[in-house]
């Protein structure tokens, strides 16, 4: 079976059956990412055109783009053999109407290997398998080569990409460093975590995992002093005060009370065939708090590792509200808590009657609207 790799983690490019196949041009690899980037969807002509032209298409694009499609298609196909034939990837792209689809497999794409690798490294840690999610967070940042798109920047979808890849990337860093943290390893990855708070001092989240780092790696006076520089930086900054979980854990720390985090017996030495949840597993993870989100009809979703919400179908949670990005936000248990994080939504996430920056510490009895819609969140102990 021929073999196919499509990049789009760092410059755009293609390989057929292990070959380089780059795709010259600034629009056809502009085809070749928006339809990465909606894989296994159909897209539009006029969506095609309007990105790839960057709002302002010529009267002969449906034209160009016509003929791009059959560039990429002759690079599926590949070489052909003695008999004639070719690679037969050339019909992963499908023309139906005025759309075009391009059907991948995880495996054929960086970003598709990117999201299962942080799909599966969430379901490990969710499930108490600690050392095999940090394992599987590596995986899924060692598919970036540098920025998203970097050689399509300046066009709005490629920035827009590439800001809310940089997020995701980010997200999956944190995600690793929680494992490390559940794992018993916190004190490895204060360093990085004072660089990042540093970096992003507006960032509640980050203050909350360099905390208890800081704390579980016995230095309470430094976890302390955090939690007083976190309180200073919301107070000059944004003329606030830290979330009342924040305020939660400081009093825990400052009263030397165990926190909510898995012990490192919970994680299990790494075994490539235990990729499958047990019963067992679930009750390792149990040590960790679960949340609850509760929608507007009453329907309740656990959230014991990554809810994702938007409209589209494919979500955890999938919203009928016009006003709600196709992929608006995701909700993630860590070990100092749970955080709500934009996912570059056009309406922005609200915690409260405030718009995050990013993401947001969520606490017990918080209501988080998306778009219309607003869903109250419980923690369940």
């Amino acid at each position: 079976m021929s073999s196919l790799d499509i990049r789009v983690l760092g410059q755009v490019s293609m390989s057929v059956d292990g070959g380089a196949n780059e795709v010259s041009g600034v629009k056809p690899r502009s085809v070749l990412a928006l339809l990465v980037l909606n894989r296994n969807r159909a897209v539009t002509v006029d969506s095609l055109s309007e990105q790839v032209w960057d709002g302002n298409p010529p009267a002969s694009a449906v034209a160009s783009l016509q003929v791009f499609v059959s560039g990429l298609r002759k690079a599926l196909r590949g070489p052909l053999g003695p008999d004639g034939a070719g690679s037969g990837l050339d019909a992963a792209l499908v023309t139906a109407g005025r759309t075009y689809r391009l059907d991948l497999l995880p495996e054929q794409s960086d970003i598709g290997r990117f999201a299962a690798a942080r799909r599966r490294g969430t379901d490990l840690a969710a499930t108490g398998r600690y050392e095999q999610a940090s394992l599987m967070f590596a995986k899924a940042l060692g598919e970036f080569r540098g920025d998203a798109v970097a050689d399509l920047r300046g066009l709005q979808f490629a920035d827009t990409f590439a800001l809310g890849m940089a997020e995701e990337r980010a997200a999956v860093q944190s995600a690793m460093y929680d494992a490390e943290i559940a794992a018993g390893r916190a004190s490895a990855v204060v360093g990085d975590l004072r660089r990042l708070v540093q970096e992003n001092p507006l960032r509640e989240p980050l203050w909350a995992q360099l905390i208890t780092a800081l704390y579980l790696s016995g230095r309470q006076a430094d976890a302390l002093d955090s939690c007083r520089g976190l309180r200073r930086t919301l107070a000059d900054e944004l003329g606030i005060d830290p979330s009342p979980s924040l305020v939660a854990l400081e009093g825990a720390v400052l009263r030397q009370e165990p926190l909510a985090v898995a012990p490192a017996s919970a994680a299990r030495p790494a075994d490539p065939r235990a990729f499958e949840k047990t019963e067992a597993d679930v009750r390792d993870g149990a040590a960790m708090p679960l949340g609850r989100l509760t929608a507007p009809d009453g329907t309740e979703y656990a959230v014991a590792g990554e809810l994702r919400l938007g409209r589209l179908p494919d979500n955890d949670v999938s919203i009928d509200d016009t006003k709600v990005s196709r992929e608006h936000a995701v909700i993630t248990r860590t070990v100092s808590g749970f955080v709500v994080r934009d996912l570059q939504s056009s309406n922005g996430v609200y915690v409260g009657d405030r718009r995050i920056d990013g993401s947001a510490v969520l606490s017990d009895g918080d209501e988080v609207t998306l778009g219309r819609t607003t869903f109250r969140f419980a923690v369940e102990s």
